[in-house]
């Protein structure tokens, strides 16, 4: 078969779907990988650095600039109040708040601005023009970002197509909601009509979501109805890395992993970078945290047991920790859950991304006691990190809970188990 994969313009997306990839590769079956450009977040030459096949769509995108404004705003407007508690509403936010409010509201931005900035005309125009040219049998596509390019490059060109469900399948949550309240109007539907008549098409439901969608997401997290999804294990893949030398040995003490993505500042966090660390400065452990050559420069003194670093594949560190603390990325929890580690979230707060997955996994972490829901972003203090932080890694429970998860997790089909069944619906779904 060939199969053509749509991705984003982003690394954390490109290595979630890459395990999949090279499952479907080995099988013997031909992979391309067709993504628009973005000289910091994602090139050609990233997909090929993993060794897949790329294909440019598009002229070059900032989608990294475009977060950072967007996140800067957010930052500007937020005013941050630890001292009325670590959650915002006084209390943790759940799954069901995406929907509480308007959904449909919430559904009309999610497609006439989120699925619009990764599926702009030239990038949907490339795609369609590639398919039409090479002739893929399946075309497998982020669901969380190609919905418009994905389905419309399919059945342009007459091949079965999927969702590669790479986060809690909130699209679906809200458009559930959405036409409960009001059948009569779906914006995805209005945003897909238009694209698709671009190309003689007209609109069917599967051009929302899929012929069929491959779940990656972890199977003890809430996921909605009315989706038959085929299951398919999270394998954590960190990207071409070296593992350091000081990772060679067996740490002398317990050891925890401090990540909370590339920025700090986007968290707008109740206390700063330092009195984080200065928080754990007392803790028996090496804490191993992610700065960038920017945040160390502005950090003259570490604490002792801090080891500053400024990347570290999960794969390799994660086997030595006892405890992570993280907002909850799909490849860090992915990672995480694969080694069997407590994990403590503090889930991002940009857009909607908490109801993404990061709720939904902190939630299930919490019932299972394999992990903590910390704080909102905004209320992060200090006292409240160290707090938890003793709290995980003196309790035996919670990494016992967490190796539960492991075990768990490796009950489902990996990505080379999945591949026959995928052929099979390729060739139920496929046009002709």
């Amino acid at each position: 078969m060939r199969i053509l994969i749509l991705n984003c313009p982003s690394k954390t997306h490109l290595y979630a779907l890459t395990p999949l990839a090279w499952a479907l590769r080995t099988a013997g079956h031909e992979v391309r990988v067709g993504t628009q450009p973005d000289p910091v977040g994602l090139t050609a030459e990233d997909v090929a650095h993993t060794g897949l096949t790329a294909v440019s769509l598009g002229p070059p995108i900032d989608v990294t600039g475009m977060v950072a404004e967007k996140a800067a705003e957010a930052e500007a407007a937020a005013v941050p109040d630890a001292a009325a508690g670590p959650y915002e509403n006084g209390r943790k936010s759940v799954q069901a708040d995406y929907v509480a409010g308007d959904p449909y509201l919430e559904l009309e931005a999610l497609a006439n601005w989120h699925f619009t900035t990764f599926n702009p005309d030239p990038v949907i125009d490339a795609a369609v023009s590639f398919a039409r040219a090479w002739k893929p049998d399946l075309v497998l596509w982020d669901g969380m970002t190609m919905a418009y390019a994905g389905p419309a490059a399919a059945r342009a060109c007459g091949a079965a197509h999927a969702r590669l469900v790479i986060c809690t399948d909130a699209l679906v949550q809200l458009r559930n909601a959405a036409r409960a309240a009001d059948p009569e109007r779906d914006p995805m539907r209005a945003a897909l009509e238009p694209i698709l008549a671009r190309y003689g098409l007209d609109f069917t439901e599967d051009s929302v979501t899929g012929q069929w969608s491959v779940n990656a997401m972890q199977p003890w997290t809430w996921q909605p109805d009315g989706i038959d999804y085929q299951m398919v294990r999270a394998v954590p893949f960190n990207g071409p890395s070296i593992v350091p030398e000081w990772l060679y040995a067996e740490p002398d003490r317990r050891r925890v992993c401090l990540t909370l993505g590339l920025s700090f500042r986007e968290l707008n966090a109740g206390a700063s970078l330092g009195d984080m660390l200065d928080a754990v400065a007392d803790l028996d452990a090496e804490v191993v945290v992610t700065l960038s050559a920017e945040q160390r420069a502005a950090l003259p003194t570490l604490p002792s047991n801090v080891r500053p670093v400024p990347f570290v594949p999960l794969n390799a560190l994660l086997p030595t920790c006892s405890a992570i603390v993280h907002h909850g990325g799909y490849g860090t929890v992915a990672s995480a859950t694969h080694y069997g580690v407590p994990q403590l979230l503090v889930p991002g707060k940009f857009g909607g991304d908490k109801f993404w997955g990061p709720l939904a996994v902190v939630t299930a972490l919490e019932e299972r006691g394999a992990g903590v829901y910390v704080s909102d972003p905004g209320r992060l203090t200090a006292d409240v990190l160290h707090g938890h932080l003793r709290r995980v890694l003196d309790d035996p429970s919670y990494a016992r809970n967490a190796e539960r998860l492991r075990a768990e997790t490796a009950a489902v089909p990996t990505p080379n188990d999945v591949v026959p069944e995928m052929e099979k619906l390729t060739a139920l779904h496929r046009a002709g």
